[in-house]
């Protein structure tokens, strides 16, 4: 199994402030905890790049751009909402995160490495076509699917979203077009309001959308059971060519920032079940985008396990 792995140490540089949560240790701390694993000399690391702005453009308005690189440009410590919080290098360093799943992406598509994981910051997936919420600028993963369409031809994306929060602007960027299939397992009701079981895409996107809600104190077994009987079944019959994962591991049940009860371990069993929908369907084809995980002490183990799964160690 080969896995591609990128970290750009550049990432750090995006300063959200004392006491945030989404702050630059959550990868530092994780970076040195791989980095100690005897299987972590085996993965492919890759270099990134900044995103260019015309794929940025396939996701979000150009004037939006132009205020959020403006924005950080004058130094400004929040933007569009208070948990936003930016530094004078927050825009170049959302690029570089952004095109680090682009980089990666061109690795699966090609068929340089089976499957690979982008460990950047800041996340993405509230990031709504005109709007930051939620600590994201860009919207990594909707990048990332817009991009393998229309630079390598793909017709059927397949985006798996199991952090803990709705992925309010994944959902709102497809939710009208069929050939992106998104679903999520998410708390709610929780931040940001949306995902209800209901929203299942609008038009000609109709059900193309699949939210599985999960109550507060969810534990393995309740996801477990999300995964058999709604998750695992919409996969399979979308049949996609290839999977984008919104790899958060704030459902966890030490990070501060929710209350679901999953352990490390059950990452591993996820990412299993994914692979073997990935297998079937699109030769093993899967980009994984770190999103949330606020526990210094838990999400190195999350990521590890994850990890550690795609590079076929745990089998």
């Amino acid at each position: 199994m080969r896995t591609g792995f990128l970290y750009d140490p550049a990432c750090l540089a995006h300063d959200t402030g004392q006491g945030h949560p989404e702050r630059p240790a959550r990868l530092s701390t994780a970076m040195a905890y791989l980095q100690a694993q005897p299987w972590f000399g085996d993965l492919h690391n890759v270099g990134g790049r900044p995103a260019g702005r015309e794929w940025i453009e396939a996701v979000h308005q150009p004037d939006y751009i132009d205020r959020v690189a403006a924005a950080c440009g004058r130094g400004e410590r929040v933007i569009d909402s208070p948990d936003v919080a930016v530094s004078e290098q927050s825009h170049d360093i959302a690029l570089l995160a952004c095109g680090g799943a682009l980089a990666l992406a061109d690795k699966v598509a090609g068929g340089e490495v089976d499957n690979a994981f982008a460990m950047m910051r800041p996340p993405g997936h509230h990031a709504e076509r005109a709007t930051a919420m939620g600590f994201c600028l860009y919207n990594n993963v909707a990048v990332a699917a817009r991009y393998l369409q229309r630079k390598h031809g793909l017709d059927k994306i397949l985006i798996l979203d199991w952090d803990v929060h709705h992925g309010n602007g994944t959902q709102h960027a497809f939710s009208e077009d069929p050939s992106v299939f998104y679903a999520s397992l998410h708390q709610y009701p929780y931040y940001p309001g949306t995902g209800a079981a209901s929203e299942e895409g609008e038009g000609r996107g109709r059900g193309a959308t699949l939210n599985c809600p999960m109550a507060a104190g969810a534990t393995d077994a309740d996801y477990e059971l999300a995964f058999r009987e709604s998750i695992l079944p919409a996969m399979d019959e979308f049949a996609p060519q290839m999977i984008l994962l919104s790899a958060g591991f704030d459902a966890h049940r030490d990070d501060p920032l929710a209350a679901v009860e999953l352990s490390a371990e059950f990452f591993h069993w996820m990412t299993l079940r994914v692979m073997e929908c990935a297998d079937q369907h699109c030769g093993g084809k899967i980009l994984s985008l770190l999103e949330g995980g606020y526990s210094l002490t838990a999400l190195p183990l999350c990521i590890g396990a994850h990890l550690q799964t795609l590079s076929g160690v745990r089998q």
